[in-house]
């Protein structure tokens, strides 16, 4: 019976290291189980029972020893059962017939690797019933070499004792099996968890070595059930003594050999092929298990050796029930039949005749543990399926050329020595493996093979080809990068790591390339590097393809992925589709892989991906993502900051938050109070932004960098009010006022509105507006008040009006208070009393005036009334109270009668005496044309005397004016008419009796003097009351200016009608004929020049009237002055009766001849009047015979009459003849018509004719001109002639059309002009000039002429085209033309001139141009352009010998542009210097062939060279990051000659993207300071050119600068001490004309701790100390530095607080002023750097 043994898959590496021994006490730490209590021996045919209790009782008597102990421990492993121990891996055993106990072993092949003669044996617990009452007992098992690796065991086995000692410990520790059971057993169950002891052979005899226990401890190991799976039981473990150094070990060099488990069994295969030879069957590197020999016959089946074919056979029993299998050394081919084996764990198939593929019944087997393979004739792996529990393989001595097959998610050991293996590609995915040997495959010569299963296997790989990893391969696999793995597998071959990123890049993009959107070429993607919860971002860059453009927008889908510690198994992430990622906490040594997806409008391409290495675990040191504010920037609002925060591994904790006000153009101001996430709005936050800083902090304290988010303007909330109310008694008097609570920005007008509510209707009027603010009145009494407040914001935006009411006003009695005197005291001023009247009405209250002797009132006694009571308040000081008081009484009433208490008031002066004046001056009366005008005016001041009264007249109102003397010393003043339009004014000076004189008062009157009413004095009429003379008005006018008066003219019959004259309405009227017999009379209606009217006057009859002599009056011509017309007349006559006049017509030539034409009524104009005059002489005679003088009328001349075509004929047409058609015009002098030949294929009619201009589809238009002579187009066809008459003044008249009768005829056929024409330097072509109607097919011919003139005939060239043949060359060229008719009719042969010598075309250049601009730096390329034409490129490639190129530069002489060569310069390509600016460039350019003939020079020229736009490049800061260091600018400057470039330097704040400028440093060259520390420093240097053109900025940054390290040190040693004094000077005279060097320098004591800082004056002999200054680190405290100075500082507590302070060194200074700010941060809590005096 075989004894097999099953080892946990443990980490064989890993626990070996926890197992070894420790040397000094010799104790080896073991794996022990329960042990069974029945025998393990090998058996040829059965197991004899009395060799069982034999064994067993051998076993009794032996003992165990020991006296140390060593704790067996599991390592952690990835998955959930990393903890348990699993008995799954089948170790070496040893076969051995051990009949006595002295019996030799015999050793058996080696299956594992391990030596045959130094076989372990496995001892698998199995439970029994047997041995319970007998007490537990366990026994010690050498579990340590059974967790190595089998090549391991091999090593040990093959060293020395004295190399390997704790090795030979473990192989000597036993030489028989001693099973021991404590538990009972299940008969025919396999126990849970199987574990296994080794058992050693020696040559000669067993020794067995007393064995005690020492000690028992519980562990947990894995169990396999009967359906494969596992759970955890708690088994003792006991640790042991290490075995006896007296125990013998094997050597390496055993002789015994290799048997089967049955003598017969092995002595059958000794002949077989497949036994093979030991190079072979390499133990070391063929893997072969041992048999389990404990299990049962029901489920394990051990068919070594049977040359089984099939699996199918006849008597082969395959059960499902089977859990170990043994296969090996058959002939086996298929696995047909073994998919019943649904819970086999361990199959060994090795050394078959198996191929593959065929391995797909294999899935069915989802229990198994362990697969042999070895020894077969194996080529491909691809079928093997995934065995979910599969954790050993063995292919080892096959025909694989790859490992390419599933994954296999638990396999820990992987076996393919000796096989063609020369690639990785298609490497699976092995989460879990820790052994891989490749031994003797090609693709050992592989460079880094050992990295690159590094890489492919993972973290989990513990020995490569039976060797630890090496430290070296693991470092260059930790170089590549993390997708080396996939591209590996993609058979991407291992390059050196520094070359690996882009290598893989290409081989990953090669892959792509066809998936890739067309036009778009991929440039980058990577992934970051991943931290825990730190954002992780990838990165895909999309290049367009410039030769290709869609049109659409390219967009990126993206998705992350997890994987395992290897990339594989990826896995989504719910919700993880942008650029960027924070990984969790358990995603630590994962790695990451991001999938894009390229959307191309509506189309949506393949992924692509990115794998990142593996999350590293965050630096705990917090960073702000994101930092936003939400909520609306109004007044009143609640704004919330939310930061995003990567916590980088910290515990999340709750951060520091503080929120700062900026106004415009200054610094952010810290908000008291304002510590919290959300913060409200207030007042003082309208027109500011405020700017929220957080600063991350983690529940361990760890700090991460502050940042800021800066809001836009708070604005001001809608104007709004609430709490309307009105304070005061609502009593009549009393004052009522409105309040309410405004909100809303600054209030500014808010309009106020008093209401008062109507008794009857209940509706509220307005009774006061403007004013909060309300004086209860008589009115209001019964009444209910409303107050109405409308805000109104500054910006003057009203809100909503808020109202309220008021109780009911209460009536109050009456009762007069604040009772004054209103008006001058003084001799006849108007005085008043004025008195707030509650509870009764003013205009019910009466007042009555007193004097009084005395400035006190007494009482009513001693005063004497001036006047009596009433009710008027208005009292005038009568001349008797001069130098007395004037008392008033004022008695309140109201309506209904109640009188109140009087209440007297007394002037405060007494009466004055007033000089002479006017109280009030007027004019009185009508200020018109002889009106009346009175003055009158009121005397104060005394008696009056005389006073002096004079009249003025006035031009303009305010003028001097004219004095009237006649009327002066009156009051009145009768207007005359000089004085109309002008104004009046009159002057009085009082006079008192005494003679003194007042001041002259002056009146002016109302308006201008107006005139009288308009009327006629006189009206008649003056002439001769005869027909045709003219009657006039004669009239008298009376009343300021005439207007326009209106007249009417009256005639009246001899029975006394009167009738008015129509249209008789001027001041003449001419007597007509229709007067004769009649009366005439005129009235006329004055009216002045301002439409004033008076009164109508009639004037008296004049006649009969009597007619005149025959007079013609008027005399105009009637009809047209044109040629053609009739030209009449119309006459005006008068004196009587008309009789028969004469009519006599003329005409009148230009030198003034004139000459009769007829007499009579009418004239007929014809063209002998054109462009002359007419004359008429008209002579009246009256019916009786009377003549009167002749009248005479001469006409413009006369115009000619419209254009007309009379006659248009076209007489017989033929080709080359000349056709004059002919005419006939009417229209005055003709000038140069329009004529337009058609020509048409049929002969039109008349109506066709007509329309021929306009309608061209039947005819073409071939001439202009009066004149045509017909063409070739015109033979066959009609000819039409379009005409329109046209005068020599260009008025043209209506068109004529003509046709010819016949169609042109053509002309007999001729040629001229006959000449060759060279087109190209190969071709020529005969032209010439044919007539006569259209041509056929003329003959044409070509003549070679020889240098002697000989002419011959070249055989067929019949063409007009000839090619130049090589024998032309040399010679001329002739053409000759024979015209032939298409009617076949032919012409004389007409010969051309010769050409030219013939010779090949030259080379030509057609364009010469420049690339590039002629722009400083730029390059210039002269391209010449080829013409296209087959010549000129058989030219150019056959004939062409050279290319010249020459450039020149221009120089300017007067104003002429010349060129000088630039001689190093023969190339097409020239760089544009710096000294070409302002030059013009030239290049020329010639071609020459072989034939030594050069072509015309081509050339271009560049406009005139320009500088470079100025640009500064590579521009960088130079300087070390400390605050002590000195900075310089450097840059290269391009561009032109550099003019007065700009430099400023700037701080920039870390996190915000603010940029402070450094007012005065403007210089190359910057000195930092303290004021620099965390701040980066940034330089903006503009290019400026001479010329004052400015480039574009460039900008450059340093690090954040740092604390000089000398600085840092002393800084944090003060720091950490809170209490700090410094030695300082104080200067006292502080004055500027102060020598430098020279002044007060007193000494100073500064004390800074961690609350305040101080500045004391030490004491000395006289005096004590004395504290100068001291104040807290709260705002505004700052520390100020003096840049013209290192040595001074200034500490500012407040506005009134500050001091200047000196120190020795500039670094004294530094840590000075540190140790003052980071006390004040620390005070504050608070990053942000308030404390600097910062500009903005």
């Amino acid at each position: 019976m075989e004894v097999s043994m099953v080892q946990s898959t443990e980490d064989p590496v890993e626990n070996h290291r926890n197992a070894e021994p420790k040397r000094s006490d010799g104790v080896t730490e073991l794996q022990t189980s329960e042990i069974q209590d029945e025998p393990c021996l090998d058996s040829v045919e059965k197991v004899s029972k009395v060799l069982k209790s034999n064994a067993t009782t051998s076993l009794k008597g032996t003992g165990i020893s020991g006296t140390s102990r060593r704790k067996t421990e599991a390592k952690s492993g990835t998955d959930s059962s990393s903890n348990e121990i699993r008995s799954s891996l089948t170790k070496p055993t040893a076969s051995s017939v051990s009949r006595t106990s002295g019996s030799i072993p015999v050793s058996r092949r080696s299956s594992t690797g391990g030596l045959p003669d130094k076989q372990p044996i496995s001892i698998t617990k199995r439970p029994s019933n047997d041995g319970i009452a007998g007490g537990k007992r366990s026994s010690s098992l050498a579990s340590d070499p059974l967790r190595k690796s089998l090549p391991e065991i091999r090593r040990s086995s093959d060293s020395s004792i004295g190399a390997k000692p704790a090795i030979r410990e473990r192989i000597s520790e036993t030489r028989k099996s001693i099973p021991i059971s404590p538990v009972a057993r299940t008969p025919r169950t396999p126990t849970s968890s199987e574990f296994s002891k080794q058992d050693f052979s020696k040559k000669t005899s067993v020794r067995s070595t007393p064995l005690s226990v020492s000690s028992m401890k519980k562990i947990s190991s894995p169990s396999l059930d009967s359906t494969g799976s596992s759970r955890t039981v708690k088994k003792p473990a006991a640790k042991v003594s290490p075995i006896s150094a007296r125990s013998p070990t094997f050597s390496s060099g055993s002789k015994s050999g290799s048997l089967s488990t049955s003598v017969d069994r092995s002595s059958s295969l000794s002949g077989r092929r497949k036994l093979g030879t030991p190079e072979s069957r390499d133990s070391r590197l063929i893997m072969l298990p041992q048999v389990e020999v404990k299990a049962g016959d029901d489920v394990r089946l051990d068919l070594r050796g049977h040359k089984l074919r099939s699996l199918k056979s006849g008597g082969l029993n395959l059960s499902p029930n089977l859990e170990f299998v043994y296969l090996r050394d058959n002939l086996l081919s298929t696995l047909d039949g073994i998919e019943v084996l649904k819970r086999v764990k361990v199959l060994d198939l090795s050394f078959n005749d198996f191929k593959g593929p065929g391995f797909e019944p294999l899935e069915n087997c989802k229990a198994l543990q362990q697969l042999y393979l070895a020894g077969n004739q194996i080529t491909s792996l691809k079928s093997l399926p995934e065995l979910p529990n599969l954790e050993f393989l063995s292919v080892a001595q096959n025909k694989l050329k790859s490992l390419s097959m599933a994954s296999q998610p638990r396999l820990q050991v992987l076996a393919a020595s000796k096989n063609k293996i020369s690639t990785l590609k298609g490497f699976p995915h092995l989460p879990a493996l820790e052994h891989l040997r490749v031994e003797e495959n090609p693709i050992l010569k592989t460079p880094h093979l050992e990295a690159a299963s590094i890489l492919l296997v993972g973290p989990t790989l513990k020995k490569f080809n039976d060797r630890d990893l090496s430290r070296e391969e693991i470092a260059i696999a930790k170089r590549y990068p993390s997708h080396a793995a996939l591209c590996i597998r993609g058979g991407w071959e291992l390059c050196h790591p520094e070359q690996a990123v882009d290598s893989t890049f290409k081989f990953l993009l090669e892959q792509w390339k066809e998936q890739l959107p067309p036009g778009y070429l991929l440039q980058k993607a990577f992934v970051d590097q991943p931290f825990e919860e730190d954002a992780c971002c990838c990165h895909f860059e999309f290049v367009r393809d410039i030769n290709e453009d869609s049109g659409a927008v390219l967009n990126l889908k993206y998705q992350w992925l997890i994987g395992e510690r290897t990339p594989s198994n990826f896995i989504a992430i719910p919700g993880a589709c942008g650029e960027i990622y924070s990984p969790k906490h358990e995603d630590i040594s994962r790695i990451l892989k991001v999938e894009c997806t390229p959307i191309l409008g509506d189309t949506e391409y393949p992924t692509i991906f990115a794998i990142s290495s593996p999350v590293s675990p965050g630096t705990g040191i917090p960073k702000v993502m994101k930092l936003d504010v939400s909520g609306e920037l109004v007044e009143g609002n609640t704004i919330t900051g939310y930061a995003e925060v990567a916590w980088c591994g910290g515990t999340p904790g709750k951060g520091v938050a503080s929120w700062l006000r900026r106004r415009w153009n200054s610094s952010p101001v810290v908000i008291a109070g304002a510590e919290e996430e959300e913060y409200q709005l207030t007042l003082d936050d309208i027109d500011s932004c405020l700017v929220y800083m957080y600063t991350p902090v983690t529940e361990e304290g760890a700090k991460g960098e502050p940042q800021y988010a800066i809001t836009d303007y708070v604005k001001a909330a809608p104007p709004s009010v609430s709490n309307v109310h009105i304070t005061g008694e609502a009593i009549e008097g009393n004052i009522l006022r409105g309040v309410g609570e405004y909100f809303g920005g600054k209030e500014g007008p808010s309009k106020f509105e008093w209401l008062r509510e109507e008794k009857d209707t209940g509706e509220r009027m307005l009774v006061l507006m403007g004013t909060n603010e309300y004086s209860l009145t008589k009115e209001d009494v019964g009444r209910r008040l409303a107050f109405v407040y409308i805000p109104v914001n500054f910006e003057g935006h009203e809100g909503k009006p808020m109202s309220v009411v008021s109780q009911i006003v209460k009536q109050a009695p009456p009762k007069v208070t604040n009772l004054k005197i209103i008006g001058e005291i003084k001799e006849g001023s108007k005085v008043s009393v004025a008195g707030i009247v509650t509870g009764g009405t003013e205009v019910s209250s009466r007042v009555q005036w007193f004097k009084s002797s005395s400035s006190t009132f007494e009482g009513e006694d001693g005063i004497e009334a001036l006047s009596t009571s009433k009710i008027a308040k208005a009292f005038r000081i009568p001349l008797g109270a001069v130098g007395k008081y004037i008392i008033a009484k004022f008695t309140p009433m109201t309506p209904d009668g109640e009188v109140g208490e009087p209440a007297y008031v007394i002037s405060e002066t007494a009466v004055e005496t007033l000089p002479p004046s006017l109280n009030f001056l007027s004019i009185t009366g009508d200020y018109s044309e002889s009106g009346v005008l009175t003055a009158s005016y009121g005397y104060i001041g005394g008696h009056e005397g005389k006073s002096i009264y004079t009249w003025y007249l006035h031009e303009v109102e305010n003028d001097m004016g004219a004095l009237i003397p006649e009327v002066s010393g009156l009051l009145q003043y009768r207007i005359p008419k000089d004085a109309i339009g002008k104004f009046i004014s009159f002057t009085c000076t009082p006079v008192r009796d005494d003679g003194v004189s007042g001041e002259a008062r002056t009146c002016t009157g109302e308006g201008r003097i107006r005139p009288g009413s308009p009327r006629l004095l006189s009206l008649q009429i003056i002439g001769t009351a005869v027909e045709g003379t003219t009657l006039n008005v004669e009239k008298k006018y009376w009343g300021g200016e005439e207007g326009e008066s209106i007249y009417r003219w009256f005639r009246t019959s001899s029975s006394g009608t009167p009738n008015e004259i129509s249209g008789a309405t001027s001041s003449s009227y001419m007597l007509s004929v229709d007067d004769i017999g009649f009366f005439i009379s005129v009235s006329c209606e004055p009216i002045r020049s301002d439409w004033a009217r008076g009164p109508i006057v009639l004037s008296e009859q004049v006649g009969p009237i009597v007619p005149g002599p025959p007079t013609c009056r008027s005399l105009e011509f009637h009809g047209s002055l044109v040629e053609g017309e009739r030209l009449g007349f119309i006459a005006s006559y008068s004196g009587g009766v008309k009789g028969d006049c004469l009519y006599e017509w003329y005409i009148v030539k230009h030198h003034g001849h004139k000459e009769k034409l007829q007499v009579g009524e009418f004239l007929d104009l014809t063209i002998d009047e054109v462009e002359e005059c007419v004359e008429l002489v008209y002579t009246p005679v009256r019916s009786d015979g009377l003549k009167g003088s002749p009248k005479t009328l001469i006409s413009s001349p006369v115009s000619p009459g419209e254009p007309l075509g009379v006659e248009l004929v076209i007489p017989d047409c033929c080709e080359g003849e000349e056709v004059v058609p002919k005419t006939k015009y009417f229209g005055g002098q003709e000038g140069v018509g329009k004529y337009i030949w058609f020509r048409t294929k049929d002969k039109l009619h008349e109506s066709a004719l007509i329309e021929l201009p306009n309608n061209f589809e039947n005819a073409d238009m071939c001439g202009q001109a009066l004149l045509y002579t017909p063409t070739l187009e015109d033979v066959g066809s009609y000819l039409a002639l379009y005409w329109l008459p046209t005068r020599s003044d260009g008025k043209c008249g209506i068109p004529l059309v003509s046709i010819c009768e016949s169609p042109v005829i053509p002309a007999l056929p001729i040629v001229s002009n006959v000449h060759v024409k060279k087109l190209s330097s190969s071709t020529y072509i005969g032209e010439g000039e044919y007539f006569g109607g259209y041509e056929r097919a003329s003959l044409f011919s070509w003549y070679r002429q020889s240098e002697e003139g000989t002419s011959v005939l070249i055989a067929g060239a019949n063409s007009k085209t000839y090619e130049v043949s090589e024998d032309d060359y040399n010679c001329r060229l002739l053409f000759g033309y024979m015209p032939v008719r298409s009617d076949s009719v032919i012409g004389e042969l007409r010969l051309s001139e010769p050409t030219d010598v013939v010779f090949p075309e030259l080379p030509r250049i057609e364009v010469l141009a420049l690339t590039g601009k002629a722009v400083e730096r730029e390059i210039l390329t002269a391209l010449e352009v080829i013409p296209k034409s087959e010549h000129q490129q058989l030219v150019w490639g056959k004939y062409k010998k050279e290319i010249i190129y020459q450039w020149f530069f221009s120089s300017e002489v007067g104003s002429d542009k010349t060129f000088e060569s630039i001689p190093s310069q023969r190339s097409c390509s020239y760089k544009v210097r710096f000294e070409d600016i302002g030059r013009y460039l030239k290049c020329e350019c010639i071609v020459t062939d072989v034939f030594g003939r050069s072509s015309e020079v081509a050339q271009v020229e560049t406009a005139s060279v320009l500088p470079g736009v100025p640009r500064m490049d590579k521009l960088e800061i130079e300087g070390r990051g400390f605050h002590t260091n000195l900075y310089a600018v450097r840059g290269i400057y391009s561009g032109g000659r550099e003019g007065k470039s700009r430099i400023q330097w700037l701080r920039s704040m870390v996190g915000s993207p603010d940029l402070i400028s450094i007012p005065g440093e403007t210089g190359r060259m910057y000195e930092a300071n303290v004021d620099d520390v965390g701040y980066r420093l940034v330089a903006i240097y503009t290019p400026v050119r001479d010329d004052g053109v400015e480039g574009q900025p460039v900008s450059a940054s340093t690090d954040p600068i740092s604390v000089e390290p000398d600085v840092l040190k002393e800084v944090k040693q003060k720091l950490d001490l809170g209490l700090v004094k410094f030695e300082t000077l104080c200067d006292k005279d502080r004055s500027p004309k102060r020598v430098p060097g020279v002044g007060s320098l007193e000494r100073r004591i500064l004390e800074v701790n961690r609350k305040r800082v101080k500045v004391v004056k030490p004491g000395s002999k006289t005096s004590f100390p004395s504290t100068e200054i001291r104040g807290t680190y709260v705002p505004p405290f700052h520390v100020e530095l003096f840049r013209n100075d290192q040595h001074r500082l200034r500490i500012v507590v407040d506005s009134d607080n500050e001091v200047d302070l000196m120190v020795q060194t500039r670094h004294l200074r530094d840590v000075v002023v540190l140790v003052i700010r980071g006390l004040a941060q620390r005070f504050n809590s608070t990053s942000l750097n308030t404390l600097l005096k910062i500009e903005a």
